[in-house]
C-alpha cells in the first residue's frame, strides 16, 4: 500500500497551461503500477485551461462551483455532481465561469509513451464568452 499525506501537494497551475489563477492537487501520477493521472483542480473565476487533448480522453467529475468545458463545436457549462467524458484526442478546454469558482477532479491515463495531455493554444476570451 501507497500512503500520501495530506499537504503540501497543491501547486499553482502554470501560465503556458492557464489562464488565471489555477490550483492543482495531484492525487496519481501515472507510473510502473498505473497508467492512470488523476487530480483536483481548482479554478478561480474566469480563470480556464489553454486548449488541449489527451491521447486516452479525459474524465472530470465536478465537485465545486460553476464552469465550463468547451470543445471546437461550442461549450457547456458543468456544475457540481456532473461527470464529462472527452474522447481521445478530442481538442478542448475547461475552467470557471466568469463569476463562481469552479472544481473538477480530472482523470486521464497514460499512453505508451508515458504521455497524458498535449497542450497547445490559449482559449481566447472570445472563445471562453462565446
Amino acid at each position: 500500500m501507497k500512503y500520501t499525506r495530506c499537504g503540501s501537494q497543491t501547486a499553482k497551475g502554470t501560465k503556458d497551461n492557464f489562464t488565471g489563477d489555477v490550483y492543482v492537487d495531484t492525487v496519481r501520477q501515472p507510473d510502473e503500477q498505473t497508467a492512470i493521472g488523476c487530480a483536483h483542480v481548482h479554478f478561480t473565476p474566469g480563470s480556464r485551461t489553454v486548449w488541449h487533448t489527451h491521447p486516452k480522453g479525459q474524465t472530470l467529475y465536478v465537485t465545486d462551483g460553476i464552469g465550463y468545458v468547451g470543445t471546437r463545436k461550442g461549450k457547456q457549462e458543468i456544475r457540481p455532481g456532473d461527470v464529462v467524458y472527452i474522447e481521445p484526442n478530442e481538442e478542448h478546454w475547461h475552467g470557471a465561469s466568469p463569476d463562481r469558482f469552479m472544481s473538477h477532479v480530472a482523470m486521464q491515463q497514460a499512453d505508451e509513451n508515458g504521455t497524458v495531455v498535449t497542450w497547445g493554444a490559449p482559449t481566447t476570451d472570445e472563445e471562453y464568452l462565446a
